[in-house]
């Protein structure tokens, strides 16, 4: 039985917008949940007025509705009498996720990435750290280091010492080539807990980052159960979970397959799951035991990860789960890949995976 865990929902009501501004913010959150469902979230949006007073006699959803038309975020569906949303409105909820996730991390006062490629950069950016051993003359930003001076010493014998140099980021403007895969097996909506919302707003976000700031990088999504396919960031809004099991060998194949037509050489893979391997596709049949690890499954899924690891693609799984045999699995894993592993929360995960990216940029040059 698909449902949804709730939590008490307490509305954002952000004095500084306007009415339709705090709406939108809500049913870009709901259509997301619903995967574009706009009929579902209004009905949800409609129990969430009658309980919290999100419109009042001035403005209500009817009024909402209209202008969202009005606005292009919705379209009439003239033959079937559908409301559909539109990509204006499937750019908005990336943009909200980016904003979700992203947007509220803030700069580390200390660098806490290392890197040996320090001073190699094209473009200066608008990240500042304390400087690092190995940190050429050229990245020290002296305005910076020259105020710190002065805060920490004074102004009367003035001197600087090497805990008041600032460094400014520099942009690489290598590409860096990134294969998302998304588990939607039936084990993403188990046990009352909505996993795959969460991952559909961290690709969404992974997208619109890439999309702004490294534009010279490429995101490929795939998404894997019983079979794997490619499917384009438009289509995220729209994905749900199926009666799958997780046939992950294929997840790897179609990403290593997508991976070898990129022409530069910095490759990576992003898996995001919450369970084990249960899946094999041999021929036309499916080889399926979701009663532990299977070893003919396993066997498979470690060669793979073996050989992305020959070819210099890491791969860097996000486990959402925390059962220990599932773990001791992702561990073989990432040691024979030589990859990364993380065992997040669904809180924590857009944070984990947007420094990971930013690392493996780093890493890779």
């Amino acid at each position: 039985m698909i449902g949804y865990r709730f939590t008490e929902y307490i509305p954002d009501k952000n004095k500084e917008k306007s009415t339709f501004d705090n709406l939108l913010n809500i049913f870009m959150q709901l259509i997301t949940i619903t995967s574009g469902d706009v009929s579902e979230a209004l009905n949800w949006m409609t129990n969430l007025d009658r309980q919290y007073n999100l419109t009042d006699n001035e403005y209500g959803l009817g009024d909402f509705i209209d202008e969202l038309k009005a606005k292009g975020y919705l379209t009439d569906d003239g033959n079937k009498g559908e409301i559909k949303i539109t990509a204006k409105s499937e750019q908005q909820i990336r943009k909200s996720a980016l904003e979700e996730i992203f947007g509220k991390l803030k700069k580390s006062g200390k660098g806490n990435h290392k890197t040996k490629h320090s001073g190699q950069g094209d473009e200066l950016s608008t990240d500042f750290r304390e400087y690092q051993y190995g940190d050429t003359l050229d990245q020290i930003s002296m305005t910076d280091s020259i105020k710190n001076a002065q805060i920490n010493h004074g102004f009367g014998d003035f001197m600087m010492t090497e805990n008041d140099l600032e460094i400014q980021e520099r942009e690489f403007k290598t590409q860096t080539s990134t294969v998302l895969m998304i588990d939607i097996s039936h084990s993403m909506i188990l046990y009352g807990e909505d996993r795959i919302t969460p991952a559909k707003k961290v690709a969404m976000a992974l997208a619109e980052l890439i999309k702004r700031k490294y534009p010279k990088d490429t995101l490929d999504i795939i998404v894997f159960g019983n079979d794997s396919w490619q499917i384009q960031v438009k289509d995220l809004p729209y994905l749900s979970v199926g009666p799958y099991h997780t046939n992950t060998v294929a997840g790897l194949e179609l990403a290593m397959d997508l991976l070898r037509r990129k022409k530069n050489k910095n490759k990576q893979i992003f898996m995001i799951t919450d369970g084990k391997p249960t899946c094999l596709k041999e021929g036309i049949k499916y080889y399926k035991n979701s009663f532990g690890l299977d070893p003919k499954i396993i066997s498979k899924t470690m060669n793979l990860g073996a050989q992305c690891r020959r070819l210099n693609i890491p791969i860097t799984t996000f486990m959402i789960a925390s059962d220990p045999y599932l773990k001791q699995f992702v561990q073989e894993f990432t040691e024979v890949n030589n990859g990364n592993a993380y065992y997040s929360g669904l809180q924590g995960l857009g944070h984990i995976i947007f420094e990971d990216y930013k690392n493996n940029r780093r890493k890779n040059l």
